[in-house]
């Protein structure tokens, strides 16, 4: 009753930081994937390279959030540019890893098949490979949001606001009250993104993958 309560009496300033929340996350998601997806079909062409990218890009994923802030204060200054830019930088491997692994993992009998009555390269990538693998694209970026939700509370220490303002206001005073403010809108807004992206998932996946699925 009392959460309730609070949630009631502090809503609109809420709202507010969920707007910018749910901004910070898609920017950053829509970002990354722009990158990703034609940096994973690039990496299916050049498998040797492959290997040096994607150890790397899991390398980067193992620094700390706190730490990786602490660069972008440094150069960006404080506020949304390097919240954004570090956010984008964390969502670019699941949506990466996906890409390549879903169009690597696309029968050879496929590709062959496609050459063999006279596709192109790029006929098969955007007719036959991509299609094949969009259900592994799109689980990459649902894993994707769904972290970024949960790292983009990190981006209130360094003036980007969110939910992540409540809840280092909380820790900060020791007020749990603020930090179930942010904490709890910020676990419901993953589950939505989840759901979300996995229903679009569904319905972009080709009907035949689904029945064999």
């Amino acid at each position: 009753m009392k959460l309730i309560t609070l949630f009631l009496t502090n809503g609109p300033a809420i709202g507010q930081s969920l707007a910018v929340h749910i901004m910070l996350v898609i920017v950053s998601v829509s970002l990354g994937t722009i990158i990703a997806v034609p940096l994973g079909i690039a990496l299916t062409r050049t498998k040797r390279i492959a290997l040096i990218v994607l150890a790397t890009a899991s390398a980067v994923q193992t620094i700390p959030g706190l730490v990786m802030l602490g660069f972008a204060l440094v150069l960006l200054g404080i506020g949304r540019a390097p919240a954004l830019a570090v956010l984008t930088i964390y969502s670019i491997l699941p949506v990466l890893h996906n890409t390549y692994t879903g169009i690597t993992e696309v029968l050879p009998a496929y590709t062959d098949a496609a050459t063999g009555i006279g596709m192109t390269a790029m006929q098969t990538l955007f007719k036959v490979e991509l299609p094949l693998a969009l259900g592994a694209i799109i689980s990459g970026i649902r894993v994707s949001a769904v972290y970024i939700v949960s790292w983009a509370t990190l981006a209130g220490m360094i003036g980007a606001g969110g939910l992540g303002d409540w809840i280092w206001t909380g820790l900060a005073t020791y007020n749990t009250d603020y930090i179930l403010l942010g904490a709890v809108p910020a676990a419901i807004l993953a589950f939505l993104f989840s759901a979300a992206i996995g229903a679009l998932q569904r319905i972009l996946t080709p009907r035949g993958l689904r029945r064999r699925a």
